[in-house]
């Protein structure tokens, strides 16, 4: 890559990076769930990054949006907000980015991003359980007052800890929502956007 290759490079990465930085504030919670599980779409400037300019390009971008969303809104459950928003868009961009590099076509993109989705679907719970949830001192009983309304429907409300009923019922769930939206939208800005993103790299 030239020179110039590389300042257009980092221009489009601080770009994508500023577009998921506003996407971020643009959150809404979703019926039953505990409520400081949002969905954004701060994760697709990062995918179309990925999957258009490399792996590097999506965790620059996953990195530098936190980091401003740190300094602009400071840090959410101690910084367990922005860990986990750093965790899971890592999860189910780098699968994207690293798939479509062997397969550069937007089947092999959402082959990815499913991919990413399996993992954040699996790895997220985890996370959630034994890091982010301690990590952001939320108590067993503000847990299980959250999960209520997703056990009585379930009718497991009793039969599950709020833990184990929080990773299974609301983390997978939640994180499985998250990538087929990104599938969804990269899938749809596919042949509009990449090709010019990806022109940097033909440099």
């Amino acid at each position: 890559m030239t020179s110039k290759a590389k300042t257009k490079w980092m221009m489009r990465v601080s770009m994508l990076a500023a577009v998921a930085v506003v996407l971020m504030y643009l959150e809404f919670p979703l019926p039953l769930f505990p409520p400081w599980l949002q969905i954004d779409f701060s994760d697709i400037p990062a995918l179309l990054g990925g999957i258009a300019l490399g792996p590097w390009a999506a965790v620059t971008i996953e990195v530098l949006k936190n980091l401003v969303h740190i300094l602009l809104k400071g840090l959410s459950f101690g910084g367990a907000g922005q860990l986990a928003n750093l965790l899971i868009g890592l999860g189910l961009v780098l699968p994207a980015a690293l798939w479509t590099r062997a397969h550069p076509i937007r089947r092999g993109a959402l082959i990815g991003i499913a991919w990413g989705t399996l993992c954040v679907a699996i790895v997220g719970p985890l996370a959630n359980v034994f890091i982010l949830v301690p990590a952001a001192g939320i108590s067993t009983e503000a847990l299980a007052g959250a999960m209520t309304p997703i056990m009585e429907i379930l009718g497991l409300q009793g039969r599950l800890s709020p833990m184990v009923g929080y990773g299974l019922l609301a983390v997978a769930p939640f994180n499985i929502i998250k990538g087929l939206l990104g599938m969804l939208v990269v899938g749809l800005l596919y042949k509009p956007l990449l090709p010019t993103l990806s022109a940097v790299e033909r440099e």
